[in-house]
Parts: structure tokens; C-alpha cells; sequence
């Protein structure tokens, strides 16, 4: 049985370990997925909102740079411009000036605009403009941004591995609209409509000094186009309506032109709630600055508003919008869940020209997948198969191996039990043979003693072939109804003797006034199967009192009780076991085969019947045959 243990054991190790590895990284590999699925939809809930300022961007680059004059132009493909549709984080629209100078663009602000507040943002805006870098161009910049763009996008990279290639998913713009500068054509009188000083002008601040690229000289001069823009503009229709004509021919010079050198937008945080985005307008060696002043706390709010709330992932996860530049944060906005402690977080900052803007989600607890609750149960049912199998394995060798140490304990004591009669006939065989008896009496004495022994090795050969028929199932039964007298008359008579020898009385009360169904030689075999193992181990025991006693109820009771020893409790279940013995000291010094009370469970169940015993309030204890009542 050790041996038989330690491979169970080594079994056990070896199915554990690959088995624990391999949940352990089912596992891993689920968390991951649920990391990277969450991931995958916070990507496209940020794909959302980059799609929306995209929108703005080309929005806002597709204006004509006369947008911003402060006199509407008005085209025969063009209409007024107005501003009552603009979202409510955009502030107002300005132009601002070679010399810092306010030009409010009047057809793109809507009546409530607050001149005077865009006259104090502008100031702003000069006190930062000669610190702002130049107009944005590919170059390693671009490559930097992209590479940090890519390697957020990496974090999150394995649930769309499995369909599309990670390669273009994974490279991510890193500017919104245009990349480089692009070059326009205005007329002279065009020119002079975006160069026209408005009647409350800002003077120019004293941090702001004219560059050697914005000579006076050439301000006055596009301030002079200016004061004659309605004659240009007449000569420029003058000249368009003559050259409608098909028929004639092209002339060899058209009007004169500006080359408009018009840089992407950039933005600039001018205070910690306005953002100011523009684009670098460079007419004639002057530069203006066209663009839209945006309140951060309102564009981050609608933000949030717009794609986060209301979503699922708005009931587990938390997103947060900050608005900060390298002085650092301006606005932030916080939605959701809330989050004590991060497992997930993703982040992405914008591209320009909205990278001042950054958006992070974060969440506690992730959703599980379905399949990790199958998982779990096939796991544990695995596990709890396994280990109810390799228990049912071990009580088995168990129960074998006991099974066959007690039927090697039972060839010894049948043996036993039949060389010691044996030996008892044969030696008093001899004594009669060889006329040693002295006189009559002592030769009855001896044949008493001869037909004791051979009712002994009766007793066993009739308890071993009995045994034997009802394991083979070869025994037959007589079943007949009655109330048990005649049976107890006949094992009285076939006991008196050795109970009387052995020093015990029975006792017989039967009250049994309804008949039940037995078989007789079947319970002639349990009542002295019963008496026999009550004389032999109550043999020490005082007194000495055998009670047999018969009822019936909704089924008959047939008890033995006896003043003996009783039974240990751990042992109560056990003695009606096939070779079963009891291992204590009296069991060691007693003789017996342990097929005795065995056989008595057989013939009891085989008659539709059970058997138990228990122990007595005082001494000794009582077996109990329990029978069905006859029809």
C-alpha cells in the first residue's frame, strides 16, 4: 500500500504540474485578451473623438484666408458667412496682425460675441507669439511624434492581431489636415481686404517688436492698398468680365497677384481656458495669424458628453481629459466610474494641431470574458474528476488489498479451525482404540466430546460452503410465512448443550403476533451463527445472559442481545464485512474465521431483510434482524 500511495502521488505531481501550467496560462493569455479587447474599443472611443477635431481641422483650413477680413467678401459663388451654427467652445474667430493689431472677422462671429474679451486674448497672444516655434514641416519631429503615436498604439496591440496585420494599424497620424505649407493666388484688392485696419484697432504691445521680416514700410503700403481696395476690386471685376469672352484672345498679363504662403494650424493655450488655433498667413512678406479662440473646459466637456456618456464603458471605466502644454495643465475633465485602484489604463495624446489635448481611460475591473467562467468550471470539474477518481482508485487497492489480507487471515483461521477439531477426533479415536477409557462412562465421556467436535467442524463447513453459494449466487431459498417458533425450538435444541457447557443462559421472548417471511434452514443458520459469536466472545464476561427476543411492527424484529463486551464504535459497520476482524486483544485470543456475522448480512439481505447491532445501554450489545412482513 506505500508503494501503491507514492504512485498516486507521482502520478498526482505529474498530471499537476502540466495541468497548473496550462490554466495558469489559459488564464494569463484571457487577461490579456480582455486587456487588449477593452483596449481595442477605448482606441476607436478615441478614434471617435480624433475623427470630430479632425472635422474642426478641415473645417477651419478649408476657410478662405478673406474669411477673416473684417469686411465680408462677397463672391458670386460665396455667401455671407455666419456664425450662429458654431459649437459652444469656440469662443470667437480673430486675425491677428504683422503689428499685433485685432482684425475681427465679422461674418464669422455670431451677435453675442465679446469684442472686447477677443481684444484682451489677442493681447495675450502677442505677450507668447515671438516664442512660438515655426510653422510645423515633416521632418524628425514628425518621425518623433509618429514613433510615440505608433508605441501607444502598440500597448494595446493583440486582439486585432489575430485579423488585420498590426503594421498599418498600428502607424498613427500625427497631425490632423494638412502637413505642409501650401501656396495660394490673391488679387491686389483681396490683399487689401485682409490687410484693412478696423476703426478700434489694439495698439501693439510693448513686448511686441516689428521684425526685420515686417518693415513699417511695407505695412503702410498694404494699409494704402487698403484705402483704395473698392477701386481695385472694381478693376479686377473690369478685367474677369473682359476676359469672359471665348472668342477673344487670352491677354499676355493678368491682373496683379499675391503668392499667400499658408502654414497648418497650430495652437497656443493663452490663458488656462482658451486655446488659440491658428494658421501662419504670409502675404507680401507681412504675417498674420487667422484662427479661432476655444474655451478648453467647454471642448472638453463636450467631448465627454458627445462619446463617452452614455456608452457601457461609461459604467466601469474612467476617462479623464486634460488641456496643458510644458507650463502644465489648463483644464481637465473627469467621467465615468470611479477608479481606487488602476488595472487598465490607456492614453493617447492628439495630433497637432490639438496636441495640447490628452485623453486617458482607466479602469478597475475589467469585464471578464465568457469563456473564463467556462474555463473555471471545466477546470475545477477536471480537477475534482481527477482527484474523486484517484481516491476512488486508492479506496479500491485499498479495499482489495484489505480483502485480501482477510482472506488470507481466513484460510488460517479455517485452517486453524479445522486441524484443531481434526486433532481432538483423531487423538480421541486413539484413546477408544487402544482401550484406554478405564470404564463405560469415561468412553460416553469422550463420545460426547467426539460429537461436539464434529458438530464444530459442521458448524464451519456449512458457514464456508454457505458463504461460498451466496458470493457464487447459487444459493436458493425457501421463503415461507410464520412467526419464527419452530425455528427457535430447533436451534435450542442444537445449542442447550454448548450454552449450558459455556456457562450461559437464554433467554427466549417472542411476541410476534404477525407472520413474516424467512427461510427456515437460513435462519436456523443466523440464530446460531448469532448465539455462537455471543458465547465466544462474552466468555469472560459476567453475567452470562443470551436474550432472543421476536416482535413485530410494520416490519419483524429479531434481537440477540448478550451481556459481553459490546462492539467499538469505528468497528459497528465494519463486523458484517466479508473476513472482517475486530484487531484487539480479545479478537487475538479468540478463535474464529470472520465469515460468521458476514454470512449472517448475506442470508438477511438475500431473505429481503438488513441487519445491524449496536451497543446495549448497560452491557454487551444487540444484533438486530429486520424481515418483511408477510402479505
Amino acid at each position: 500500500m506505500n508503494r501503491l500511495r507514492l504512485f498516486i502521488l507521482l502520478f498526482l505531481a505529474a498530471v499537476a504540474v502540466p495541468l497548473g501550467f496550462l490554466v495558469a496560462r489559459t488564464f494569463s493569455g484571457l487577461a490579456g485578451e480582455e486587456r487588449a479587447e477593452l483596449g481595442y474599443f477605448g482606441d476607436a472611443l478615441f478614434d471617435r473623438m480624433e475623427e470630430e477635431l479632425a472635422a474642426v481641422v478641415r473645417r477651419e483650413e478649408g476657410r478662405s484666408i478673406e474669411d477673416y477680413a473684417a469686411t465680408p467678401f462677397r463672391g458670386p459663388d460665396r455667401d455671407e458667412a455666419s456664425g450662429t451654427d458654431l459649437p459652444d467652445y469656440i469662443v470667437g474667430y480673430l486675425q491677428n496682425g504683422p503689428d499685433g493689431g485685432l482684425q475681427i472677422p465679422a461674418g464669422l462671429l455670431p451677435a453675442s460675441a465679446d469684442h472686447s474679451f477677443l481684444g484682451e486674448l489677442n493681447e495675450q497672444f502677442n505677450r507668447k507669439r515671438l516664442l512660438l516655434p515655426e510653422p510645423y514641416e515633416p521632418s524628425a519631429a514628425l518621425a518623433e511624434e509618429e514613433r510615440q503615436a505608433t508605441a501607444e498604439k502598440e500597448e494595446t496591440t493583440g486582439f486585432a492581431d489575430k485579423y488585420l496585420s498590426s503594421e498599418p494599424l498600428a502607424k498613427r497620424k500625427a497631425v490632423l489636415g494638412q502637413e505642409r505649407k501650401r501656396v495660394e493666388e490673391i488679387s491686389v484688392s483681396q490683399a487689401a481686404n485682409i490687410a484693412r485696419r478696423q476703426v478700434q484697432e489694439p495698439q501693439p504691445t510693448k513686448d511686441v517688436a516689428p521684425s526685420a521680416a515686417q518693415p513699417a514700410a511695407a505695412l503702410e503700403g498694404l494699409a494704402a492698398l487698403a484705402e483704395a481696395g473698392s477701386d481695385l476690386a472694381a478693376a479686377d471685376a473690369d478685367f474677369s468680365s473682359a476676359n469672359a469672352d471665348p472668342s477673344a484672345s487670352p491677354p499676355s498679363e493678368g491682373p496683379p497677384v499675391f503668392a499667400v504662403e499658408v502654414a497648418p494650424l497650430q495652437s497656443v493655450l493663452l490663458d488656462p481656458g482658451h486655446v488659440f488655433l491658428f494658421r501662419r498667413i504670409a502675404i507680401d512678406n507681412q504675417i498674420f495669424r487667422q484662427g479661432l479662440v476655444i474655451d478648453t473646459g467647454r471642448l472638453l466637456r463636450h467631448l465627454a458628453e458627445a462619446h463617452f456618456a452614455g456608452q457601457p464603458l461609461a459604467r466601469f471605466t474612467a476617462l479623464e481629459l486634460i488641456a496643458s502644454d510644458s507650463s502644465g495643465t489648463s483644464a481637465a475633465h473627469h467621467a465615468g466610474a470611479p477608479v481606487a485602484s488602476e488595472r487598465f489604463r490607456l492614453s493617447r495624446t492628439f495630433p497637432r494641431p490639438f496636441s495640447f489635448l490628452r485623453a486617458t481611460l482607466s479602469c478597475e475591473k475589467i469585464p471578464p470574458s465568457p469563456a473564463r467562467r467556462t474555463l473555471m468550471l471545466t477546470t475545477g470539474l477536471l480537477a475534482l474528476t481527477m482527484l474523486a477518481g484517484l481516491f476512488a482508485i486508492y479506496r479500491s487497492a485499498l479495499l482489495v488489498s484489505e480483502l485480501a489480507e482477510r482472506r488470507a487471515g481466513f484460510v488460517s483461521a479455517v485452517s486453524h479451525e479445522l486441524k484443531t477439531p481434526l486433532t481432538t477426533i483423531r487423538m480421541y479415536i486413539e484413546m477408544l482404540q487402544q482401550n484406554i477409557a478405564p470404564d463405560e462412562e469415561r468412553r460416553q465421556q469422550y463420545f460426547t466430546i467426539l460429537s461436539g467436535e464434529c458438530g464444530r467442524l459442521t458448524r464451519l463447513i456449512n458457514n464456508v460452503l454457505e458463504f461460498s453459494k451466496l458470493s457464487n449466487r447459487q444459493r436458493t431459498f425457501q421463503i415461507d410465512a410464520g412467526t419464527l417458533q419452530e425455528v427457535i425450538s430447533e436451534v435450542q435444541g442444537l445449542m442447550a448443550e454448548k450454552i449450558g457447557r459455556e456457562g450461559f443462559s437464554l433467554t427466549v421472548d417472542n411476541r410476534a403476533d404477525k407472520p413474516f417471511r424467512y427461510d427456515r434452514e437460513a435462519m436456523v443458520q443466523i440464530l446460531i451463527n448469532l448465539i455462537d459469536n455471543s458465547l465466544k466472545f462474552g466468555a469472560e464476561s459476567r453475567p452470562k445472559e443470551l436474550t432472543l427476543s421476536v416482535a413485530t411492527t410494520d416490519r419483524a424484529l429479531v434481537r440477540l442481545s448478550d451481556t459481553g463486551p459490546g462492539i467499538a464504535r469505528e468497528a459497528s459497520r465494519k463486523i458484517f464485512d466479508d473476513f472482517y476482524r475486530e484487531d484487539n486483544s480479545l479478537t487475538r485470543r479468540t478463535k474464529g474465521t470472520g465469515i460468521g456475522l458476514a454470512l449472517v448480512r448475506k442470508l438477511a439481505e438475500a431473505m429481503g431483510g438488513r441487519v445491524s447491532a449496536a451497543n446495549n445501554q448497560g452491557p454487551g450489545c444487540t444484533i438486530t434482524v429486520e424481515l418483511p412482513l408477510a402479505p
